[in-house]
């Protein structure tokens, strides 16, 4: 049986989507008889106990109250993102490493998905693991690693890592890779291309939405005055913006909350189209062909949605911030009266993703 250690977080800073798409790839390892315990530091918003509930261990890292971000040894090679970790790096690799010793010793496999860790604390991990494999998104810092996933959207995917990598590396690069749950696979080859007309509306921005996109897109919905449309609105039950968001809908027969879903599968079959983030859920909608306008909500997210939106995969808005209510306003009614627009949009939707990147991914690992 293989033991796999994997180092990621969730916050209310962080979002959930890391220790999310982590659980996807999780559970088809444990599939493969795989042993999996996450180590994960206790931020507010952390996943601990949805980790423990999917049947994972979990090794809970305390935050330093304390900390600052420059509080380190190098930093003068401090990471954009070091604030996210709670610990300096070096704090955070001796506490990963006390806990795999701890626990199993060695490791047949470590996964870091965290935008705090760069090749530095991976090689101090070196001694513990067998093979260790990194998920990233940025291309931003370099890697000590024998597998790298990067299950986004760019036509330069492998110039991106150059150099910054080991030259025997491997590259998972593209939404083939995308790790989403195995249900979207399961209804990929079933739904077809949306052709219209738009009866349902899904709204979903993550589990964090501090900016409340999920009000504004509320507001343009009940602007347009359909209430031969229905709205499906999925607020996290920890959003700050949870009792405002269900006093704004109260009273409107058409407009549907949802809270503590194990998967949004179902609602994006339904849909026929959706207003939300990037990220991992940009390829679940894809996956099911579902059309989309996008609201990039991190730095990110946005190289991905413009090419997406290039390849007129969905319709990209804008970024968190500069995105009105009238904007979103005129981007749905545009859609309702455009249904050849929106079948394109599915299809080339459904042609980007198959839902089958945690198999392929898993399949990588074994051959490594």
């Amino acid at each position: 049986m293989s033991r796999i250690i994997i180092r990621a977080d969730a916050s209310l800073t962080i979002g959930m989507g890391h220790v999310m798409r982590c659980l996807t790839l999780a559970m088809a390892l444990k599939g493969k008889g795989a042993e999996i315990l996450f180590v994960s530091r206790e931020h507010p918003g952390h996943l601990c106990q949805e980790i423990a509930a999917r049947g994972c261990g979990v090794f809970r890292l305390p935050v330093m109250s304390e900390f600052r971000a420059d509080d380190t040894t190098d930093g003068v090679n401090l990471l954009k993102h070091a604030h996210w970790l709670g610990a300096s790096w070096e704090q955070d690799a001796e506490e990963t490493s006390e806990a795999i010793g701890g626990i199993f010793g060695t490791v047949d496999w470590l996964i870091i998905d965290h935008y705090a860790l760069d090749a530095r604390w991976e090689s101090a991990l070196r001694s513990h693991t067998k093979r260790l494999m990194v998920i990233d998104d940025l291309a931003d810092r370099s890697h000590d690693c024998d597998l790298l996933l990067d299950q986004n959207l760019f036509s330069n995917g492998e110039a991106r890592y150059a150099g910054k990598v080991p030259a025997h590396c491997g590259l998972m690069l593209g939404p083939q890779y995308a790790l989403l749950q195995p249900e979207y696979a399961e209804l990929h080859d079933r739904v077809p291309p949306r052709d219209g007309p738009i009866r349902r509306i899904l709204v979903y921005f993550g589990g964090a939405d501090v900016g409340n996109l999920t009000g504004m897109a509320i507001e343009a919905f009940l602007t347009l005055g359909r209430s031969d449309i229905d709205l499906d609105v999925v607020v996290n039950g920890s959003s700050p913006h949870a009792e405002s968001i269900c006093q704004q809908t109260a009273g409107y027969a058409n407009v549907h909350l949802h809270s503590g879903l194990p998967t949004l599968a179902p609602l994006m079959v339904r849909a026929d189209l959706a207003i939300g983030a990037g990220g991992t859920t940009t390829w679940e909608r894809c996956c099911l062909g579902l059309p989309s306008l996008v609201i990039t909500l991190a730095d990110n997210q946005r190289p991905i949605a413009s090419e997406l939106a290039r390849r007129r995969g969905i319709r990209w808005l804008g970024h968190t911030g500069q995105v009105t209510v009238d904007a979103m306003e005129r981007a749905i009614r545009e859609l309702i009266e455009a249904r050849a627009a929106l079948t394109r949009m599915s299809a080339r939707a459904l042609e980007r993703v198959d839902g089958l990147g945690a198999t392929r991914v898993s399949i990588a690992m074994q051959e490594a």
